[in-house]
Order: C-alpha cells, then structure tokens, then sequence
C-alpha cells in the first residue's frame, strides 16, 4: 500500500475526488491510504494564519514557513522517509514517467499552496520535487495535486481492471496511444476498420504500431525523438513527410 498524504487550506476540496470511481476503488482494494490535512492547524497561532507579507515589499501574501514544516513532520512519524511534493507553477512538467517513478513510492506528502507563493525556505530545506502540470497558473496547488494524485493510482497493481491498460496509454511506450473502437462495426455508416475484425492479431498489433506511430508523428512529433524506430518506421515517417510537403 502507498500512503498519499495531502495539505491544503481547503481540504474539502477533495472529498468528491477521493471518494469516487478509480481512486474509491483503489482504496477499497487497500492499494492505497489518502488523507488530506488542513495546515492551518499548524500555525501556532490563535488565529491560525498560515501567511504573511513578503519581506522587501511586493505583492500578494506568501505561505510561512513554519506551519508546512511542522505539518510534514507530523506526518512523518514512521521510519519511512517520503517524498514531499509542492504543486507549483516553477516545478518540473509532469510526465507519465513521474508518475511511474512516483508509483513506486511507500508515502507521498503533497503540498497544496495559495495566495503568491512559498517562502524559499520551504523549497529549499523541506520538499523532495517541485511538480507543475503545465505552464499556466491556478489558484492554488489542490487541483495539480488531484491529476498528478490520479495518475499515479491508476498505475498501482490491481487497482485498474484490466492489468495491461496502464502499459498501453499514450506515454508510457512514448508514442501516443493507436485509435480504439468498440460495437457495432458500423455506425451511420462509419465502419471499424477491417483489420480489427480480422482476427488475425500480428496484422492487428502492426496495425496498432503504425496508427500510433502516425498519430505521434502528427500531433506531438517532438516525443520521436526519444523512440527507438526500425528502419521500416524510419521510411513510413519519410514517406509521411514528403507527401505533407508536396
């Protein structure tokens, strides 16, 4: 089991998301332990402030450093030493491999900040990674920790249906994922390409390869270049890219 410990001043945000589909099951099948912790509890101060004023002027309040730093070591009271994660707009881009690296992990503490930022020292003495989910930013950290929170425990065994899906997503082989259809085989005269009825799954499985290579090669071409393609890709990709500039 992974324990996933979250801190956020609105830790009601979260109680539809840990308590429905994917991640209810995954707690269920004791795959996995989450909690969210509101840290105002933790300002030593009896009007629970958990901000102030930046030193040398500037906008906006920053996260003191005292109230997370008390919070995490609260938490940490096993032997296990995890790893804390602060949602933030600086942070490294969220990958499917973090998500796999993170899966790996026995606890995971995730930092939900508000208002301008975090005092430095938090940064710099107290978290392990510094996650982004893109170069924009939110309000707060919570929904950044909710998608990087759900990505991780789908990857977690048993907790999906079928074993083989978290294997098959676009990423995890670095190629965007082949298009996927179900019943009827025709539909408004939309039909499934015939391949797929064939039966005949080494045709199936080329197929599959070709579609996802093309989808990558014209949607997110950048990720080609950390895949290892035969000599035959190589050629189709060429092929692809001569008739796109004819």
């Amino acid at each position: 089991m992974i324990n996933i410990h979250v801190l956020s001043l609105f830790p009601e945000m979260f109680n539809g998301v840990f308590g429905s589909s994917i991640l209810k099951k995954a707690q269920e099948k004791q795959a996995v332990s989450l909690s969210v912790t509101d840290f105002r509890a933790y300002s030593g101060n009896k009007h629970h402030q958990v901000d102030d004023y930046p030193y040398g002027g500037g906008a906006g309040m920053l996260l003191k450093a005292e109230p997370l730093f008390r919070a995490v070591e609260a938490l940490t009271t096993t032997s296990t030493k995890p790893r804390i994660i602060l949602m933030c707009p600086q942070g490294e881009r969220f990958t499917q491999a973090k998500a796999e690296e993170l899966a790996q992990e026995e606890e995971l503490i995730f930092l939900c900040g508000h208002y301008e930022g975090y005092d430095e020292r938090v940064r710099e003495h107290l978290v392990t990674d510094e996650i982004s989910i893109g170069d924009f930013v939110l309000t707060g950290g919570e929904l950044g920790a909710m998608t990087v929170i759900d990505s991780v425990v789908r990857l977690l065994p048993g907790v999906l249906g079928n074993g083989e899906s978290p294997v098959q997503d676009s990423f995890s082989t670095g190629l965007l994922e082949h298009p996927q259809y179900t019943r009827p085989a025709e539909f408004r005269g939309m039909k499934v390409p015939s391949v797929l009825l064939s039966g005949n799954h080494a045709h199936i499985d080329q197929w599959r390869r070709q579609q996802s290579l093309y989808r990558t090669w014209s949607r997110r071409p950048e990720l080609l270049l950390n895949t290892e393609l035969t000599p035959t890709e190589q050629k189709l990709i060429a092929q692809w890219e001569k008739e796109t500039n004819i």
